[in-house]
């Protein structure tokens, strides 16, 4: 692996030897100018990963410098050094976008600390750039209803400011989406979007992933240094635990935290926006959820309704989702009439948009060409309806391969009588190849009740 570059620009001879010395030892391969002209030059030759700059130098300044650096845009950090620096210029070094500013005469700790947190700030900067090209751009929610673009408004209105937001609703309501179109209309829109799944974060790891970790050497970012600058998102604040909860409302509350195995505070900039499906108020109640940490994150609380409250959405949704579908899974677009439409519009959505992007795709990948007609919507609803019911009608006390197979017959049962029987329907419905249906429904004792 390839040694971090630094160039020492500084017109003190003793001081450019002893720092180069000093880093040569840490494992950096150095680079010196006496001069802004030899700093250009050094630049050019080989593009350093860090530089060190003194303010005053003879000729050009160190601030006109980085004024020149910055014009064209830093590809690297700046460290400014002085002996006679003031408030005034400090400010100006950073406007320019310099990392951080020390004064000598130098204290070779801090500048050691201060050398290794730009460079690791800038490997941050560099891998949430890779990250961003990587994911799609932030979509607006889909809807034309009035408590959509309600909503819509009033997130408009709360990107303008910094505070940290609470977003609650079902599940499936569309939360996240709403949460990526706030950080999208905010000043912090160019920089990163990091999502904490808190559900899918195994609790062993957890620490870890939240806040990184320092073995040695080697420094592993977690999701808190990968957002700052950006937005954290929370997706399901109770999935965390007390612990985390703790150490996460300390952190927010500090801008400031350890890695796990760190010895310094790491320093953030972020904005955090919370979500839920649960009435938080009870949670902290019940002492599932901090109170110190609900107070911090409920700056600022926003509903997202569920879909049924909004059927004059659904129109839309139906439409991008078949496009969506069209488009990501090479799946044969079919328009939706309004007869189809007014149906979907009567369903209560239990499931919210998740449940009518999943039945969307269901319709595309089961449906041949042509519009979707209302009788297709109805055995889809019902394959639904059977889908969130079917719990009540198990007996969950069942060993997992029994209670599944009572939820196979089940399922089979009622597509076989919505099929009227016919084995060619049901195999189109529930999606399966017809020998393999054939085994399933001998296996099950039903095979009697299908017929060609």
């Amino acid at each position: 692996m390839s040694k971090l570059k630094i160039l020492i620009v500084d017109d003190e001879p003793d001081i450019r030897a002893l720092v180069a010395e000093i880093l040569a030892d840490e494992g950096y391969e150095v680079a010196l100018a006496d001069s802004a002209e030899q700093a250009r030059i050094a630049r050019r030759a080989n593009k350093p990963d860090l530089v060190l700059l003194d303010i005053w130098m003879p000729g050009t300044d160190g601030i006109s410098l980085l004024r020149e650096w910055s014009s064209s845009g830093l590809a690297f950090p700046v460290i400014m050094m002085s002996g006679h620096g003031n408030v005034e210029t400090a400010v100006e070094a950073t406007r320019l976008g310099a990392y951080d500013f020390i004064e000598k005469p130098l204290s070779l700790a801090k500048l050691l600390l201060t050398v290794n947190r730009a460079l690791e700030a800038d490997q941050l900067r560099q891998e949430n750039l890779k990250l961003k090209k990587r994911l799609p751009d932030p979509i607006d929610p889909v809807g034309s209803s009035k408590l959509t673009l309600a909503l819509k408004a009033q997130i408009e209105r709360i990107a303008a400011h910094e505070s940290a937001v609470l977003m609650t609703g079902e599940a499936g309501s569309g939360k996240e989406t709403f949460a990526r179109y706030l950080h999208a209309k905010s000043a912090r829109a160019q920089r990163s979007f990091v999502e904490v799944d808190a559900g899918a974060i195994a609790r062993e790891n957890a620490s870890r992933e939240l806040f990184g970790v320092e073995d040695g050497s080697d420094v592993r970012h977690g999701l808190l240094e990968q957002a700052s600058g950006g937005v954290l998102f929370i997706d399901e604040l109770l999935d965390l635990s007390d612990e985390l909860q703790m150490r996460l409302c300390a952190a927010i509350d500090r801008r400031s935290f350890l890695r796990v195995n760190g010895t310094l505070p790491v320093t953030i900039d972020l904005r955090v926006i919370a979500a839920s499906c649960h009435d938080l108020t009870l949670a902290v109640s019940q002492g599932r959820l901090r109170q110190d940490l609900f107070y911090l994150l409920n700056v600022v609380p926003v509903r997202v309704p569920s879909l049924s409250e909004r059927p004059d959405d659904v129109a839309d949704l139906l439409r991008y989702f078949a496009d969506y579908f069209s488009l990501r899974d090479k799946l044969p677009f079919r328009e939706f009439p309004i007869a189809a439409q007014n149906r979907l519009r009567q369903h209560t959505w239990p499931g919210n948009v998740r449940e009518l992007k999943n039945l969307v795709q269901r319709l595309l990948i089961l449906g041949g060409a042509g519009q979707v007609s209302v009788e297709e919507i109805e055995l889809a609803v019902g394959a639904t309806r059977l889908s969130a019911t079917a719990a009540n009608e198990i007996d969950l006390a069942l060993p997992l391969r029994e209670a599944r197979e009572q939820f196979e017959k089940l399922y089979l049962l009622k597509q076989i009588k919505a099929a009227d029987g016919s084995v060619a329907k049901l195999a189109k419905a529930v999606g399966l190849e017809r020998t393999h249906l054939y085994r399933k429904l001998k296996a099950l004792g039903l095979e009697s009740k299908a017929e060609e």
